[in-house]
Parts: structure tokens; C-alpha cells; sequence
């Protein structure tokens, strides 16, 4: 129900905002030059235009608008899809999916092999004529093995019996399948049946394991037939499925067969047994005549007019089948797009674009499964709040040695065990955080660690590159010396830093956010640079004119001069660092968004991969939202002359 409020609404919403936007186009004065950048200003309906039409190809290639309109679909597509697979084998015997009889095919194929061995066997070098005679008599009397299967007067009554048998069950079943109460169930039959759909739930159920937390998919598409016409098609396949068995099963074997055969076989192991060790390649030659022989044995072949009755009883049973789908059909071509529901063994699943492209609802469903802190990913929430003791920042901010360079020795258990703190052991547990003190709540998760990887690496850049990028633009040996180096490595691929950054530092953060201080130091100090380098020079003498210091032309022209660069530095450096964090959780990580992605693309969690993608896309426009509020208030005179 929500799925079809949501759709009805975003086409109204596109429509709407598609006639407003053509009012207004025709409505306003266009500046013949420039436009008319006064009346251009907002452009909410584009928003809507453009957001919309993303979330209605998404609700629509991920079969979410067929899941919401036509909730059971899937089920009764899984039924239909089930019948198909039991026909699948039956009409690939017969000129119905293929150009030929499947009997023609094998025939073609063995004779084609058996022309292959002839010829190579004649052309050896390493046979003896009496070899190549031996092997060319085996040869041809594989080949009269195929006139014994097609010639349709050696063909045993036995034989045509069951074939006749099978097509009247085939016939039988058409004849039923007409019928509006097939197949018949007891009311303890409909009540078994209606308690498995109960238990299956509905079309792709997200669950959660109990014993692990983890969250899984543990139904595509629903198995059991849920509706009339589904348990219809349920009932066909099962027919099918047995009606398949009889006939596969079934080998056209006349006596003179059997005895050719058999007399091939014993003359080949005798042949084979009487060779010496040095006549290995005409035994090899001798055992793929028997691999021929055997296949030909195993295969279904059947005179050409044999099997006419139970082509035709295929045929009819296909087109009504394919006739009682009816809306179904429809539904499956115009909602199901680039794939449908197909059986494979005992499961139905998606085939097409809604195996990498999850239906926005259960993606929505998953993301709320996961936003709950005793779920998360991996039993780690996507972002909490934790109570940490402030003893334990107290410890990570202290540095340890500030405890060893006290005078005197740490405390020593004495004889009875027991540890007697002195003061320089009271000094190491401050510094340690080995020590109680009142809680705090902070952050935590997946979410808030890639978050603060990303902010630490911006804030090390911005405070380190900004300056020396000013001292580069004012400064020309700074700028000589230090121009190369930069030069040197930001060319370089971050994610080739990457390997050596972790394995010298390790998997935990500070490799990380090491690299994403590299990635975005260069950013920085190019911009700084440029800003510094720009600032026009009638600006510095003004200052100086009026009395103003090295320090406060620094401060008051060059610096301001310098933000709209800085701050446009700062925006391209959020989005480097984004996609390198990205990537360097991939390579190594325990937590991040970029660790749950990985995990996600090992298991196929397309729904998951997506939440990723999602929420890194939401902290990236975080991050661009707010620098655009910084620009604004603090270069407010930017654009404007």
C-alpha cells in the first residue's frame, strides 16, 4: 500500500512540477546574454523533476512498483516459472525451443565425431595397419548402431506403449488444467498449504539471525503457491515433473540393438586387453569409440515420426498454459523489465535487474534493521551513543612517558603479593586512563568512524597545508623548495599509498587517517598557494600605504583574499577523502562504511551495498552543505565583483 501511495505520488509530483516549470519558462524575461539569473534562483520543482524520476526508474527496475501493486506476482510468476522448467526438457526434444529433433542433433554430433576418429586414425603414424583396420571396424559398426534406434519397424511394442502412455497423461493433464477447481484440495489439505504461505511470508522477507544478528534475506521469492491460480500451475509442474521422469528413463532399446551393442563393447575390452604397453595410442583411439557408443546408448533417440503424438499433446498443453497466465503474462513483461522469476531446482529467485538492484522498500526495510543498535552490521551499530569513562580520553590525550621521566621506580609486589601504589605509579595510571571517573556519552559505529577518519585527515591537512601553501605563494624559495616534493607525490594514486601506509602503521586509524592527511595536505597547500599567489597587489600597497604591518597584511588582505580558494580546496578535498577512505576500508578495516560495503559485495547484499552508497552520499552533502553555509558567511563578498 505505501509502495503504491509513494508512485501515484512521485508521478503526480513530476507532472505537476513539469507544467509549473513550463508556466514559469514562459512567464519570465530572458536576458538575450546572460539569462536571468534573479528568476532562476530556487528551481524546487527541477529538484522534485529530477530526484523523482531517479526514485521512480529505481522503484521500477527493481520491481518494486509490480511488488506494490501486485504483491503476488512473484509467487504466481514462481509457479508459472516452475511449470517452465518442467517443460523446459521435454520441448528441447522436439523442433518446439530448438530448430531440430533433439534425436537429429545427437545423431549429427556422433556421426561427426565418428568421421573425426576415422580420419585421424587413417592419417596416424604411430597405428599399424592392422590397428588402423581393427579401429575402422569398430568404427563402422558404431555407426550401424544409429540406423537400429531410427529405423521405425525394429522400434518394441513395449516401447511405443509408454510413449503413448505419456502422451495421454500429457493430454489428460491439458484437460484438467482447463478446469476451474484443479487440482481438487481437502480443507486439511488447503489448511497445510495456507499455514506454509503463512511461514513463508511474503516477496523478499528480511530477517535477522538470532544466533549471529546478522541480517540476511532469508526468502526471494515465495515458494509455496499462495493463490488459486498459483496452486494451479503448482499443481501442473509436480504432473510434469513425474511425466518427465517416465520419459527420460525410457530408452528406445530393440533387441538387435542390445546385441550390437554389447558385441561392440566385448570386442573393444577384448582388443584393449590384448594390446602391449607400447600400443597406447590405438587403446586411447579404441576407448573414445567406446565413449561414442556409450553416449549414443544413453542418448534419446527415437524414429523421426515417433514421437509426433507427444509433440503435438506438448504443444497444446504449452499454449494453454501460456493462455491461462493471462494478466500474468502482462504483468511479467511490463513490471518485471530486463528479467523474471525462473525455478532453479527447489527455489524460485530474481533473474535480471532486481539481483544488483534491491527494491527501495526492502532497502529501506534493511536500513532500518541495521540503524538499530542491537542489530547494526557485524554487532556494530551504524551510529550510537556509547558511555564512556572520561579517564579513558584523559589516557589516549596524556603521553605515557610523561609518567617515566618522573624520578624513582615503579611499585613491586611484595612477599606477600601484594602491589603498594607509590607516586609515580599513580602518575601511570592517569596517564594510562587506568582509572574511574564519571562517564560521558559519545558517539560510536560504523557510520561516526568513517565520519571522524575523514574529519581528523581534513583538519591535519587544513592545518598543516593552508599555512604552507600561504608561505609558498609569498615566498619564493618556499615555493621552489617545496613546489617539486608536492609535485612529487600528489600525482600519485592515493590508494598506491595505501599498502605501504598500513602495513607501516597498521589497520587501525591512524593509517587511515595518515592518508587521508596525504590526500588532503596536496589539495590544501595548492590552494592556499593560489589564493596567497592571486591577491591583487594594489590590495598590498593600499595596506601598506596606511601604515599596515607585514603581519596585518597577512591577516587582513592576503588571507581573506585567500578563503575562496581555501574554502573551494577544503570542498575538493572532502570528496578525495571520502572515496580514498572508501577504498583504504576496503584493503583493511574492521568498522567503517567502506568495511560494511566489502562485506556486503563478498555475500551479495545488494541491499546493503546501497545503504552504503547512501549514506556516504548524505556525509559527503554534509559536508558540502555546511562548507557552503562557512563560505557564505565568511566570504560573503565572493561573486559579487
Amino acid at each position: 500500500m505505501f509502495t503504491q501511495f509513494i508512485t501515484i505520488l512521485i508521478i503526480i509530483s513530476i507532472i505537476g512540477c513539469i507544467l509549473y516549470g513550463r508556466r514559469l519558462i514562459k512567464t519570465e524575461k530572458v536576458d538575450a546574454v546572460f539569462g536571468n539569473p534573479e528568476r532562476a534562483k530556487g528551481g524546487t520543482h527541477w529538484i522534485i523533476v529530477g530526484s523523482g524520476a531517479i526514485l521512480l526508474i529505481w522503484l521500477y527496475y527493481s520491481w518494486d512498483i509490480a511488488k506494490g501493486f501486485y504483491p503476488k506476482s512473484a509467487n504466481e510468476l514462481c509457479q508459472v516459472a516452475k511449470v517452465n522448467e518442467a517443460l523446459l526438457g521435454l520441448k528441447y526434444q522436439f523442433p518446439i525451443e530448438e530448430r531440430e529433433f533433439k534425436s537429429t542433433s545427437i545423431i549429427k554430433i556422433e556421426n561427426k565425431n565418428l568421421q573425426k576418429i576415422t580420419a585421424e586414425v587413417q592419417n596416424s603414424p604411430d597405428l599399424t595397419n592392422q590397428q588402423k583396420i581393427n579401429l575402422v571396424r569398430f568404427i563402422d559398426k558404431t555407426k550401424r548402431l544409429i540406423p537400429l534406434l531410427t529405423n521405425e519397424d525394429l522400434i518394441e511394442i513395449e516401447t511405443k506403449q509408454k510413449l503413448n502412455e505419456i502422451t495421454g497423461k500429457i493430454n489428460l493433464l491439458s484437460e484438467n488444467f482447463k478446469k476451474t477447481d484443479y487440482p481438487f484440495e481437502t480443507e486439511e489439505e488447503l489448511n497445510t498449504r495456507l499455514q506454509a504461505v503463512k511461514e513463508q511470508g511474503g516477496w523478499g522477507i528480511t530477517k535477522i539471525d538470532s544466533g549471529t544478528g546478522s541480517i540476511e534475506n532469508t526468502i526471494e521469492v515465495p515458494l509455496v503457491a499462495a493463490t488459486k491460480k498459483g496452486l494451479k500451475f503448482s499443481a501442473a509442474a509436480e504432473e510434469l515433473k513425474i511425466i518427465d521422469e517416465e520419459f527420460f528413463k525410457l530408452r528406445n532399446h530393440n533387441p538387435q540393438f542390445k546385441t550390437s551393442i554389447k558385441e561392440l563393447k566385448d570386442d573393444i575390452k577384448t582388443y584393449r586387453k590384448n594390446l602391449n604397453d607400447n600400443e597406447e595410442v590405438a587403446s586411447n583411439y579404441a576407448k573414445n569409440i567406446v565413449k561414442i557408443a556409450r553416449r549414443i546408448e544413453f542418448a534419446s533417440i527415437y524414429p523421426p515420426n515417433a514421437l509426433n503424438g507427444m509433440q503435438n499433446a506438448i504443444v497444446k498443453f504449452d499454449k494453454l498454459q501460456k493462455s491461462e497466465q493471462g494478466g500474468l503474462r502482462l504483468i511479467d513483461i511490463l513490471l518485471f523489465p530486463a528479467g523474471t522469476i525462473v525455478s532453479s531446482g527447489t527455489s524460485c529467485s530474481e533473474q535480471g535487474s532486481g539481483r544488483w538492484l534491491p527494491k527501495p522498500s526492502d532497502t529501506l526495510n534493511k536500513f532500518i534493521l541495521m540503524s538499530k543498535p542491537s542489530v547494526g552490521y557485524k554487532n556494530i551499530p551504524l551510529l550510537w551513543i556509547d558511555m564512556m569513562d572520561v579517564s579513558k580520553i584523559i589516557g589516549f590525550i596524556l603521553p605515557d612517558w610523561i609518567a617515566d621521566i618522573l624520578p624513582g621506580e615503579y611499585p613491586v609486589h611484595g612477599a606477600d603479593g601484594v602491589v603498594k601504589q607509590n607516586f609515580k605509579g599513580k602518575v601511570l595510571k592517569i596517564v594510562t586512563g587506568d582509572f574511574k571517573l564519571f562517564k560521558i556519552p559519545v558517539p560510536y559505529g560504523h557510520i561516526w568512524d568513517s565520519f571522524l577518519r575523514v574529519f581528523l585527515g581534513l583538519i591535519f591537512g587544513i592545518l598543516i597545508g593552508v599555512p604552507l601553501g600561504l608561505f609558498m605563494g609569498l615566498n619564493r624559495f618556499a615555493k621552489g623548495f617545496f613546489d617539486p616534493l608536492i609535485e612529487l607525490y600528489r600525482p600519485v594514486p592515493p590508494l598506491a599509498w595505501a599498502p605501504l601506509i598500513i602495513s607501516v602503521l597498521g589497520i587501525d586509524n591512524t593509517g587511515k587517517v595518515f592518508l587521508l592527511f596525504m590526500v588532503s595536505l596536496s589539495i590544501m597547500i595548492i590552494s592556499a598557494r593560489a589564493g596567497a599567489s592571486g591577491t591583487q597587489l594594489s590590495k598590498i600597497h593600499a595596506a601598506h600605504s596606511l601604515g599596515a604591518s607585514k603581519k596585518q597584511i597577512l591577516r587582513y588582505v592576503i588571507f581573506p583574499n585567500s578563503l575562496p580558494e581555501i574554502l573551494t580546496g577544503i570542498r575538493v578535498a572532502v570528496g578525495m577523502c571520502w572515496g580514498t577512505l572508501v577504498a583504504a576500508e576496503f584493503l583493511a578495516g574492521t568498522t567503517g562504511i567502506g568495511f560494511v560495503e566489502n562485506v556486503a559485495k563478498k555475500y551479495f547484499q545488494y541491499e546493503v551495498i546501497w545503504i552504503t552508497i547512501f549514506i556516504m552520499g548524505m556525509l559527503g552533502l554534509l559536508f558540502d552543505v555546511t562548507l557552503r553555509k562557512i563560505i557564505e558567511k565568511t566570504i560573503p563578498w565572493r561573486g559579487k565583483g
